[in-house]
């Protein structure tokens, strides 16, 4: 669908199934309910269903509700349309009957699926029991039993979770609106945050379930959310589209989920209220090498450096990346930020940060040049100077070696240790070193293991090879404890 005007909003490219990420009070349930009652509004024949956010109540069944179900046709979706429906686990018992209703009705319509044995309202039940862990239902009288899986024994609904209440109130809804779907019309299923109350893993189970029930083609399926739990365990899916939505935006465009959300989302956390973001701020790099230097020093500083590496597939996507990066920021977390880190190659050091990504750049060329830095080395038990004689002997026996020109040319800048391109010879250099470790644990074992305030900084120390702004932001050092009394080369 290119283009669906409603009320105030614009909604572009939307697709089969289609979520928008925001942050609470950014507009996300207005934008459903507007639709909801704008597209109920049109001739087209289709079902439109909108599930409120805030789905209170006991999984009972109470005679009266179904009573206001069947007797006036718009009360579901007035009550709904409340942010918080305090009765909504008892309309879906109450649903769960209609269900049974609209299967029985199938099969007596069908001959095909009359005449088959197999076909059981069962099938239907064990779709809903798939969400569920501890608990299980039942058909029963007047709607259907809750029993606990291991013993068989009733389990009361006020003794279940919320979220095992809430997967199945969720399964019981997606499968009425599902079978009341009017074939070759437009129906739309708009959920309000489905992520309430479920832990994580079972947001990914919801998923999957809502999933294959869309991909059927019935009906177009548009959750809000603020899950990145829910979102990433759609991302796999080539039909699902995304949209970022931010306070007071009316223009809401739909696109398809790329690899960069894919990479991106599992840096984000369980969910976004755990805050787990916050702790470990993602740290974009440039590529595998770099990701495994930062993991490396996560891992050796035992919680003394807080970031989340996340590698691109180089410098021509890092842009992609930090753009996509500013959207979920800006979407789902108040007062967060992200880091990336590029090479400075032959630029300047400063960069320009975007929106709440701090842009980093080393202060030497590549990750590479930190292998030779003093730390690095005094880490493998070597000075700089054993390392410098044993590349003059290793050129002099190695004039055939694949790598020689390359050895050569550092050789030949005086042996440059910042500004040198080490790339290609830089597991050569690790074994002149004789060390058996790969170069990125050597690094980033090293940036674990500085300390606070080393004084007086040498122009070859890490330190100064990472930069003051490096220093600071991603490992809490003070400014003036990385700025070298003086820079020449050594």
């Amino acid at each position: 669908m290119d283009l669906l005007s409603i009320g105030e909003y614009n909604i572009r490219s939307l697709h089969l199934k289609n979520i928008i990420l925001g942050k609470n009070g950014c507009g996300k349930s207005r934008l459903l309910k507007q639709l909801e009652q704008g597209l109920r509004s049109r001739s087209e024949g289709g079902v439109v269903r909108y599930l409120s956010p805030e789905r209170g109540g006991l999984l009972q069944y109470e005679p009266g509700i179904e009573h206001n179900i069947t007797s006036n046709i718009s009360w579901l979706a007035d009550t709904r349309r409340q942010n918080q429906a305090q009765q909504f686990r008892q309309q879906s018992a109450a649903q769960f009957r209609r269900l049974e209703l609209l299967f029985l009705r199938e099969l007596e319509r069908v001959p095909a699926i009359r005449s088959n044995p197999a076909v059981v309202f069962d099938l239907i039940v064990d779709r809903i029991n798939s969400l569920l862990d501890r608990v299980r239902i039942e058909r029963g009288d007047p709607s259907f039993r809750l029993l606990d899986r291991r013993t068989s024994a009733a389990v009361q609904p006020q003794d279940i979770s919320s979220g095992e209440s809430e997967l199945i109130s969720l399964g019981i809804e997606c499968l009425v609106f599902e079978r009341e779907c009017v074939p070759n019309a437009s129906n739309f299923l708009l959920i309000d945050e489905p992520d309430v109350h479920l832990h994580p893993d079972l947001q990914a189970r919801f998923a999957r379930f809502i999933e294959e029930l869309a991909s059927a083609g019935k009906f177009s399926l548009l959750i809000a959310t603020h899950s990145t739990a829910l979102l990433g365990a759609m991302s796999e899916d080539s039909q699902t589209r995304l949209a970022f939505m931010r306070f007071g935006e009316t223009e809401i465009t739909f696109s398809p989920v790329g690899d960069a959300h894919r990479k991106v989302l599992p840096v984000f956390g369980a969910h976004p209220l755990s805050n787990v973001f916050n702790q470990a701020p993602v740290l974009l790099v440039e590529a595998e090498d770099d990701e495994r230097i930062w993991q490396q020093a996560v891992r050796s500083a035992r919680g003394a450096i807080k970031v989340y590496p996340c590698g691109v597939d180089g410098i021509n996507e890092l842009a992609a990346f930090e753009a996509e990066v500013v959207k979920i920021l800006e979407s789902v977390y108040d007062f967060a930020v992200g880091f990336s880190l590029r090479d400075r190659d032959l630029g300047p050091t400063e960069i320009s940060d975007l929106g709440p990504i701090k842009r980093l750049r080393l202060n030497c060329r590549s990750a590479e040049n930190l292998l030779v830095s003093d730390e690095v080395l005094a880490r493998a038990d070597l000075s700089w100077g054993v390392l410098q004689s044993r590349i003059d002997e290793w050129l002099t026996s190695n004039t055939t070696h694949p790598h020689y020109a390359a050895m050569r040319a550092f050789q030949g800048t005086g042996f440059d240790r910042s500004n040198s391109d080490l790339k290609e010879i830089r597991n050569d250099l690790v074994g002149l070193m004789g060390s058996n470790k790969p170069w990125e644990v050597l690094v980033g074992q090293t940036i674990a293991g500085l300390g606070g305030d080393p004084g007086n900084i040498a122009p070859c120390s890490i330190r100064t090879f990472l930069g003051s702004r490096v220093c600071q932001l991603l490992l809490g050092f003070s400014p003036s404890h990385t700025e070298p009394a003086s820079l020449t080369l050594a």
